[in-house]
Protein backbone atom coordinates (compact mmCIF):
# COMPACT_ATOMS: atom_id res chain seq x y z
CA UNK A 1 0.00 0.00 0.00
CA UNK A 2 2.76 2.56 0.78
CA UNK A 3 4.49 1.57 -2.51
CA UNK A 4 1.37 2.44 -4.45
CA UNK A 5 1.08 5.19 -2.86
CA UNK A 6 5.02 6.69 -3.24
CA UNK A 7 3.97 5.30 -7.07
CA UNK A 8 1.16 7.83 -7.11
CA UNK A 9 2.83 10.91 -5.55
CA UNK A 10 5.67 10.02 -8.24
CA UNK A 11 3.69 9.96 -11.27
CA UNK A 12 1.57 13.25 -10.10
CA UNK A 13 4.71 15.07 -9.70
CA UNK A 14 5.76 14.18 -12.54
CA UNK A 15 2.67 15.19 -14.55
CA UNK A 16 2.50 17.93 -13.23
CA UNK A 17 5.93 19.18 -14.18
CA UNK A 18 5.43 17.91 -17.51
CA UNK A 19 2.39 20.26 -17.38
CA UNK A 20 3.94 22.65 -16.56
CA UNK A 21 6.63 23.06 -18.72
CA UNK A 22 4.04 22.28 -21.67
CA UNK A 23 2.01 25.39 -20.80
CA UNK A 24 5.00 28.03 -20.19
CA UNK A 25 7.07 26.38 -23.19
CA UNK A 26 6.88 29.52 -24.95
CA UNK A 27 7.57 31.93 -22.41
CA UNK A 28 10.66 30.48 -21.48
CA UNK A 29 13.08 33.32 -21.31
CA UNK A 30 17.04 32.30 -21.38
CA UNK A 31 18.54 35.64 -20.91
CA UNK A 32 16.49 35.86 -17.72
CA UNK A 33 17.54 32.35 -16.67
CA UNK A 34 21.28 33.27 -17.56
CA UNK A 35 20.92 36.46 -15.74
CA UNK A 36 19.59 34.09 -12.21
CA UNK A 37 22.19 31.90 -12.93
CA UNK A 38 25.51 34.42 -13.39
CA UNK A 39 24.23 35.78 -9.44
CA UNK A 40 25.03 32.73 -7.85
CA UNK A 41 28.54 33.35 -7.79
CA UNK A 42 30.64 30.20 -7.28
CA UNK A 43 27.42 28.80 -7.08
CA UNK A 44 26.69 29.25 -10.38
CA UNK A 45 27.64 25.85 -11.87
CA UNK A 46 25.34 24.22 -9.68
CA UNK A 47 22.55 26.03 -9.76
CA UNK A 48 22.91 25.48 -13.67
CA UNK A 49 22.88 22.21 -13.84
CA UNK A 50 19.85 21.64 -11.18
CA UNK A 51 18.21 23.61 -13.82
CA UNK A 52 19.28 21.39 -16.81
CA UNK A 53 18.55 18.04 -14.40
CA UNK A 54 15.06 19.30 -13.49
CA UNK A 55 14.59 20.59 -17.22
CA UNK A 56 15.16 16.93 -18.78
CA UNK A 57 12.38 14.98 -16.47
CA UNK A 58 10.14 17.51 -17.03
CA UNK A 59 10.73 17.72 -21.07
CA UNK A 60 12.08 21.93 -21.29
CA UNK A 61 13.57 21.85 -24.09
CA UNK A 62 17.18 20.82 -23.75
CA UNK A 63 19.11 22.40 -26.87
CA UNK A 64 18.29 25.95 -25.43
CA UNK A 65 19.82 24.57 -22.24
CA UNK A 66 22.83 23.09 -24.05
CA UNK A 67 23.33 26.92 -25.72
CA UNK A 68 23.09 28.85 -22.59
CA UNK A 69 25.40 26.21 -20.90
CA UNK A 70 28.11 27.25 -23.20
CA UNK A 71 27.20 31.11 -23.33
CA UNK A 72 28.03 30.94 -19.50
CA UNK A 73 30.55 28.69 -19.20
CA UNK A 74 32.41 28.38 -22.30
CA UNK A 75 33.06 25.46 -25.05
CA UNK A 76 35.40 23.30 -21.94
CA UNK A 77 33.77 23.29 -19.02
CA UNK A 78 30.03 24.14 -20.45
CA UNK A 79 30.43 21.11 -22.03
CA UNK A 80 31.27 18.81 -19.41
CA UNK A 81 28.56 20.87 -17.61
CA UNK A 82 25.80 20.36 -19.97
CA UNK A 83 27.22 16.57 -20.61
CA UNK A 84 26.54 15.98 -17.36
CA UNK A 85 23.22 17.49 -16.13
CA UNK A 86 21.95 15.93 -19.24
CA UNK A 87 22.83 12.49 -18.50
CA UNK A 88 21.86 12.96 -14.86
CA UNK A 89 18.44 14.11 -16.63
CA UNK A 90 18.45 10.77 -18.68
CA UNK A 91 19.18 8.50 -15.44
CA UNK A 92 16.68 10.00 -13.66
CA UNK A 93 13.60 10.15 -16.09
CA UNK A 94 14.91 6.04 -16.89
CA UNK A 95 14.57 5.19 -13.19
CA UNK A 96 11.08 7.05 -12.95
CA UNK A 97 9.74 5.12 -15.67
CA UNK A 98 11.14 2.01 -14.60
CA UNK A 99 10.05 2.28 -11.25
CA UNK A 100 6.56 3.59 -12.10
CA UNK A 101 5.63 1.35 -15.05
CA UNK A 102 8.00 -1.06 -16.27
CA UNK A 103 6.35 -4.25 -14.75
CA UNK A 104 3.33 -3.32 -15.96
CA UNK A 105 4.39 -2.80 -19.42
CA UNK A 106 6.14 -5.95 -19.35
CA UNK A 107 2.53 -7.63 -18.56
CA UNK A 108 0.58 -5.80 -21.01
CA UNK A 109 2.87 -5.61 -23.87
CA UNK A 110 2.55 -8.30 -27.33
CA UNK A 111 2.77 -8.79 -30.70
CA UNK A 112 4.64 -6.41 -32.49
CA UNK A 113 5.29 -3.79 -29.41
CA UNK A 114 7.08 -6.98 -27.32
CA UNK A 115 8.93 -7.59 -30.51
CA UNK A 116 10.42 -4.35 -30.51
CA UNK A 117 11.40 -3.90 -26.84
CA UNK A 118 12.58 -7.35 -27.26
CA UNK A 119 14.64 -5.81 -30.12
CA UNK A 120 15.95 -3.06 -28.48
CA UNK A 121 16.80 -5.12 -24.98
CA UNK A 122 18.85 -7.36 -26.94
CA UNK A 123 21.27 -5.01 -28.77
CA UNK A 124 21.03 -3.50 -25.07
CA UNK A 125 23.87 -0.67 -25.32
CA UNK A 126 24.77 -0.29 -29.09
CA UNK A 127 20.70 0.71 -29.13
CA UNK A 128 21.37 3.44 -26.64
CA UNK A 129 24.60 4.93 -28.34
CA UNK A 130 23.04 4.69 -31.63
CA UNK A 131 19.79 6.99 -30.61
CA UNK A 132 22.14 9.16 -28.79
CA UNK A 133 24.60 9.57 -31.81
CA UNK A 134 21.78 10.00 -34.11
CA UNK A 135 18.26 11.24 -32.41
CA UNK A 136 15.55 8.73 -34.45
CA UNK A 137 13.24 10.14 -31.05
CA UNK A 138 12.93 13.14 -28.89
CA UNK A 139 15.49 12.96 -25.77
CA UNK A 140 13.33 13.63 -22.81
CA UNK A 141 10.61 10.67 -24.75
CA UNK A 142 13.35 8.51 -24.89
CA UNK A 143 14.81 8.77 -21.61
CA UNK A 144 10.92 7.46 -20.19
CA UNK A 145 10.81 4.98 -23.03
CA UNK A 146 14.15 3.20 -22.65
CA UNK A 147 13.03 3.15 -19.02
CA UNK A 148 10.61 0.61 -19.79
CA UNK A 149 13.14 -1.98 -21.33
CA UNK A 150 15.05 -4.19 -19.51
CA UNK A 151 18.29 -2.64 -20.60
CA UNK A 152 21.10 -2.16 -17.85
CA UNK A 153 21.18 0.98 -16.11
CA UNK A 154 24.68 1.14 -16.22
CA UNK A 155 25.02 0.40 -19.51
CA UNK A 156 22.43 3.16 -20.17
CA UNK A 157 23.97 5.85 -18.25
CA UNK A 158 27.97 5.21 -20.17
CA UNK A 159 26.10 4.73 -23.22
CA UNK A 160 24.38 8.18 -22.90
CA UNK A 161 27.13 10.11 -21.36
CA UNK A 162 29.89 9.29 -23.39
CA UNK A 163 27.64 8.85 -27.35
CA UNK A 164 26.26 12.63 -26.48
CA UNK A 165 29.73 14.13 -26.06
CA UNK A 166 29.54 15.11 -30.14
CA UNK A 167 26.53 16.70 -30.10
CA UNK A 168 26.71 18.77 -26.46
CA UNK A 169 30.37 19.84 -27.72
CA UNK A 170 28.99 21.60 -31.03
CA UNK A 171 25.63 22.65 -29.27
CA UNK A 172 27.92 24.30 -26.41
CA UNK A 173 30.38 25.75 -28.60
CA UNK A 174 27.36 27.37 -30.50
CA UNK A 175 25.93 28.99 -27.36
CA UNK A 176 29.90 30.01 -26.50
CA UNK A 177 30.05 32.20 -30.07
CA UNK A 178 26.51 33.09 -29.65
CA UNK A 179 28.05 35.23 -26.32
CA UNK A 180 31.43 35.98 -28.64
CA UNK A 181 28.92 37.60 -31.39
CA UNK A 182 27.32 39.45 -28.68
CA UNK A 183 30.17 40.52 -27.11
CA UNK A 184 32.48 41.85 -30.08
CA UNK A 185 35.07 38.61 -28.89
CA UNK A 186 38.16 38.50 -30.62
CA UNK A 187 38.56 35.89 -33.63
CA UNK A 188 34.89 35.71 -34.26
CA UNK A 189 35.48 34.69 -37.78
CA UNK A 190 37.67 31.57 -36.81
CA UNK A 191 35.55 30.28 -34.20
CA UNK A 192 32.26 30.89 -36.37
CA UNK A 193 33.98 28.69 -38.91
CA UNK A 194 35.04 25.74 -36.20
CA UNK A 195 31.14 25.88 -34.42
CA UNK A 196 29.78 25.36 -38.17
CA UNK A 197 32.19 22.40 -39.04
CA UNK A 198 31.18 20.85 -35.22
CA UNK A 199 27.57 21.23 -36.96
CA UNK A 200 28.25 19.83 -40.08
CA UNK A 201 29.96 16.62 -38.51
CA UNK A 202 27.32 16.31 -36.31
CA UNK A 203 24.38 16.93 -39.06
CA UNK A 204 26.46 14.13 -40.90
CA UNK A 205 26.77 11.65 -38.54
CA UNK A 206 23.48 10.14 -39.60
CA UNK A 207 25.03 9.32 -42.59
CA UNK A 208 28.50 7.70 -41.14
CA UNK A 209 27.03 5.65 -38.62
CA UNK A 210 24.53 4.28 -41.16
CA UNK A 211 27.34 2.82 -43.36
CA UNK A 212 29.10 1.56 -40.23
CA UNK A 213 25.71 -0.33 -39.96
CA UNK A 214 24.98 -1.45 -42.55
CA UNK A 215 26.46 -4.97 -43.68
CA UNK A 216 28.54 -5.64 -46.54
CA UNK A 217 27.53 -7.18 -49.86
CA UNK A 218 26.11 -10.59 -50.01
CA UNK A 219 26.31 -13.21 -52.90
CA UNK A 220 23.01 -14.52 -53.79
CA UNK A 221 24.46 -18.08 -53.38
CA UNK A 222 24.41 -17.46 -49.87
CA UNK A 223 21.45 -15.44 -50.13
CA UNK A 224 19.74 -18.46 -51.45
CA UNK A 225 21.59 -20.65 -48.78
CA UNK A 226 19.63 -18.66 -46.12
CA UNK A 227 16.21 -18.55 -47.65
CA UNK A 228 16.50 -22.72 -48.05
CA UNK A 229 17.52 -22.94 -44.17
CA UNK A 230 14.65 -20.47 -43.65
CA UNK A 231 16.61 -18.44 -41.45
CA UNK A 232 14.46 -15.30 -39.79
CA UNK A 233 15.20 -12.38 -41.97
CA UNK A 234 13.61 -9.70 -44.39
CA UNK A 235 14.08 -10.20 -48.09
CA UNK A 236 13.29 -6.77 -49.07
CA UNK A 237 12.19 -6.22 -52.44
CA UNK A 238 12.29 -2.29 -53.62
CA UNK A 239 11.67 -2.40 -56.91
CA UNK A 240 8.32 -0.75 -58.07
CA UNK A 241 5.57 -2.55 -58.20
CA UNK A 242 5.96 -3.53 -62.21
CA UNK A 243 9.61 -4.96 -61.96
CA UNK A 244 8.30 -6.40 -58.84
CA UNK A 245 6.07 -8.36 -61.33
CA UNK A 246 7.20 -8.03 -64.59
CA UNK A 247 10.03 -10.06 -66.68
CA UNK A 248 12.15 -10.79 -63.85
CA UNK A 249 9.99 -11.28 -61.75
CA UNK A 250 10.25 -11.85 -57.59
CA UNK A 251 11.51 -14.19 -55.13
CA UNK A 252 9.00 -16.23 -53.19
CA UNK A 253 8.63 -14.92 -49.76
CA UNK A 254 10.24 -11.55 -50.32
CA UNK A 255 8.32 -8.39 -49.20
CA UNK A 256 7.83 -5.42 -52.07
CA UNK A 257 8.23 -1.96 -50.98
CA UNK A 258 9.71 0.27 -53.25
CA UNK A 259 12.46 2.58 -52.33
CA UNK A 260 10.81 5.62 -53.34
CA UNK A 261 8.22 4.82 -50.21
CA UNK A 262 10.70 3.67 -48.00
CA UNK A 263 11.17 6.16 -45.62
CA UNK A 264 6.89 6.74 -45.28
CA UNK A 265 6.20 3.38 -44.65
CA UNK A 266 9.53 2.57 -42.59
CA UNK A 267 6.60 1.28 -39.66
CA UNK A 268 5.09 -1.59 -42.11
CA UNK A 269 9.00 -3.38 -40.99
CA UNK A 270 9.41 -2.35 -37.57
CA UNK A 271 9.62 -5.75 -36.41
CA UNK A 272 12.75 -6.51 -38.12
CA UNK A 273 14.56 -3.13 -36.33
CA UNK A 274 16.90 -5.92 -34.69
CA UNK A 275 16.60 -8.64 -37.18
CA UNK A 276 18.40 -9.43 -40.39
CA UNK A 277 17.30 -7.38 -43.54
CA UNK A 278 18.33 -8.17 -46.85
CA UNK A 279 17.75 -5.53 -49.54
CA UNK A 280 17.11 -6.62 -53.15
CA UNK A 281 16.51 -5.34 -56.93
CA UNK A 282 17.26 -5.42 -60.43
CA UNK A 283 21.03 -4.93 -59.41
CA UNK A 284 22.22 -3.46 -56.51
CA UNK A 285 22.00 0.24 -57.19
CA UNK A 286 18.50 0.85 -55.09
CA UNK A 287 18.98 -2.20 -52.60
CA UNK A 288 22.01 0.05 -51.75
CA UNK A 289 20.12 3.06 -51.10
CA UNK A 290 17.46 1.10 -49.13
CA UNK A 291 20.02 -0.15 -47.10
CA UNK A 292 21.36 3.05 -46.33
CA UNK A 293 17.99 4.82 -45.02
CA UNK A 294 17.44 1.53 -43.03
CA UNK A 295 20.73 1.97 -41.08
CA UNK A 296 20.35 5.62 -40.44
CA UNK A 297 16.52 4.36 -39.14
CA UNK A 298 17.97 2.48 -36.71
CA UNK A 299 17.96 -0.95 -38.11
CA UNK A 300 20.66 -3.36 -36.61
CA UNK A 301 21.24 -6.00 -39.32
CA UNK A 302 20.83 -4.89 -42.83
CA UNK A 303 22.53 -6.51 -45.92
CA UNK A 304 22.38 -5.76 -49.86
CA UNK A 305 21.98 -8.74 -52.61
CA UNK A 306 25.21 -8.29 -54.60
CA UNK A 307 23.82 -7.86 -58.19
CA UNK A 308 19.89 -8.55 -56.97
CA UNK A 309 17.31 -10.68 -59.55
CA UNK A 310 20.36 -9.99 -62.34
CA UNK A 311 22.80 -12.49 -60.56
CA UNK A 312 19.50 -14.61 -59.23
CA UNK A 313 18.23 -15.56 -62.84
CA UNK A 314 21.85 -15.99 -63.89
CA UNK A 315 21.66 -18.68 -61.41
CA UNK A 316 18.81 -20.25 -62.50
CA UNK A 317 17.00 -19.84 -59.27
CA UNK A 318 13.21 -19.93 -59.01
CA UNK A 319 10.81 -16.79 -59.14
CA UNK A 320 7.12 -16.02 -58.84
CA UNK A 321 5.07 -13.71 -61.25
Amino acid sequence: MKNNLIKILLLLIVVAGVTLAAVYRQQLDAAAIQSWIEQAGSAAPLLFMFVYIVGTVFFLPGAVLTLLGGALFGPVLGTFYNLTAATIGAMLSFLVARYLASDWVEKKTGGRLKQLMTGVEKEGWRFVAFTRLVPLFPFNLLNYGLGLTKIKFSHYSLATYIFMLPGAIAYTYLGYIGKEAATGGEGLIQKAMLALALLGLVAFLPRIIGSIRKGAMLPVTDLKQRLDSHEDFLLLDVRTPQDYNGEQGHIAGSVLLPVEELENRIDEISDYLEKPVITICRTDRKSAKAAQILAEKGFADVHVAKMGMTDWLKNNYPVEK
